[in-house]
């Protein structure tokens, strides 16, 4: 049921009409919503204005997490195709800052937008009385941006620049993001995977704290599981080996030639076995596909690197992230994927690793498939107590490490700077970079001074 007395910011009140047109959009494949496996399976009908009947087939843990959206007018949507429409740019919402300004380029790209406080907001109107949200083409205009004193605050920098930052006196922030980043394979492009010593070797010969050291520069965190660390009530946490690193080559050497394993004459490894009398020649070779992005393409540089050293030869392919996302990960054309997943809500884990989200549009990047472990996740989705739950998803993890069908490597740090006189600017946990205005209707710069009599009693 809705509030009485809410509004979107052309002053049309929120309606049960805007929900279910919400829904609907989410639900609507031709959009290819990240919600939309969310509302799989969710019937949504209007009772009235004002009441919205949701039916579910069964019990769903996340059901109340995933009905945390932002409600789209219907009103302003429904007449025209979504990728035309001036509401794109000119967004109306029902939140606390509502847009009084807009300025472009000549050829359309927003600068910035300028917002003003929304008075009828429903959970009372915010304090600040503007704020600028300017957008950069790069991270180096960001930054440029802050020196100059253009902006007071930024975001999502790079491990560089904050370290470049905090030597100038700037205040670097930083909180777990949920994002897992690691090697998922793909068997059926490589079926040197599908063998548990390779992947055992591969796991133990990355350097992970390296990675974390000289790529994220201590913003991250080593990881070996599936769930971030963010989600602490499930997360055992990353064992590092004692072992001195020469020692930890040699013993993998061991076992790779122990599995059949020989040096070749390019000092790379291969062995001959017999298949149906014939003798097959196999190179233990392989190529990681990954973003142009300065951190994983130096991160896949470093992994190559570390396999060298065993006797492992990798091909790195970098691509543009748009170029990746179509002609990579959708057809599932590359050997290694290094990738990051985003973990919202435990639910998330689900589209990762079921079997039925192999194939596009799933996220099963891995191509993931046991039956066990589908098991778990069906269960967990619609287990309502939360010690129950938990167990469930540590058998999830365990199953998932047993398989070894990925290498988990690290989870990074959301880095951001915030302006000293900024107050109520408080971030617990954070899902996504935009989680950080959540409370933007409580952010105040300054108070005033008020005699002690006249301030409330508690």
């Amino acid at each position: 049921i809705l509030k009485d007395k809410i509004y979107f910011q052309d002053g049309k009140p929120v309606t049960a009409e805007d929900v279910l047109f919400t829904i609907d959009k989410i639900k609507d494949s031709v959009i290819k919503s990240p919600h939309r496996i969310d509302w799989e399976g969710v019937n949504v009908e209007k009772k009235d204005e004002k009441t919205i009947i949701f039916t579910l087939k069964q019990p769903y843990a996340s059901f109340l997490e995933n009905a945390t959206l932002g409600i789209m007018p219907a009103h302003l949507w429904d007449n025209s195709p979504m990728e035309l429409n001036e509401t794109n740019i000119n967004p109306i919402g029902s939140g606390p800052y509502m847009i009084n300004g807009i300025n472009k380029q000549s050829s359309g790209i927003v600068n910035y937008y300028k917002l003003i406080p929304f008075k009828k907001f429903a959970l009372g109107k915010p304090y600040i009385k503007n704020i600028n949200l300017h957008f950069f083409q790069n991270e180096s205009d960001l930054v440029n941006a802050l020196l100059n004193k253009s902006v007071d605050q930024i975001s999502s920098i790079s491990p560089q620049n904050a370290d470049s930052l905090k030597e100038k006196g700037y205040q670097i922030e930083s909180i777990a993001l949920p994002r897992v980043f690691g090697l998922f394979f793909n068997q059926n492009a490589n079926h040197l995977f599908t063998n548990k010593a390779i992947v055992s070797a591969i796991n133990q010969t990355i350097d992970k704290e390296k990675i974390v050291k000289e790529v994220l520069l201590g913003y991250g965190t080593v990881i070996n599981s599936p769930i971030p660390p963010n989600m602490t009530e499930y997360q055992k946490p990353a064992t590092l080996s004692s072992i001195p690193r020469a020692d930890l080559l040699k013993k993998v050497k061991d076992s790779l030639t122990k599995d059949g394993w020989k040096a070749g004459s390019d000092g790379f490894l291969e062995k001959t076995t017999t298949v149906n009398k014939k003798k097959v020649f196999t190179k233990l070779e392989f190529s990681i596909s990954t973003s142009n992005a300065e951190d994983l393409a130096k991160t896949a540089e470093l992994i190559k690197q570390d396999l060298a050293e065993i006797g492992m030869k990798v091909e790195v392919k970098t691509f543009e992230t748009g170029n990746l996302n179509q002609n990579v990960i959708r057809p599932r054309k590359y050997d290694a994927l290094l990738f990051g997943e985003v973990i919202n809500h435990e639910s998330d884990l689900f589209a990762f690793w079921h079997s039925s989200q192999r194939k596009d549009p799933g996220f099963n990047v891995a191509m993931y498939t046991n039956a066990k472990v589908d098991k778990i996740l069906e269960d967990a989705s619609i287990i309502v107590d939360e010690n129950a739950r938990i167990k469930k998803y540590v058998q999830f993890e365990d199953e998932i490490k047993k398989d070894m069908g990925s290498v988990f490597l690290y989870s990074p740090s959301f880095l951001y700077i915030v302006s000293n006189n900024l107050k109520q600017f408080k971030i617990n946990q954070i899902i996504s970079p935009s989680d950080r205005y959540l409370n933007a209707y409580k952010w105040y710069l300054q108070t005033e001074n008020v005699w002690k009599i006249f301030t409330p009693t508690q």
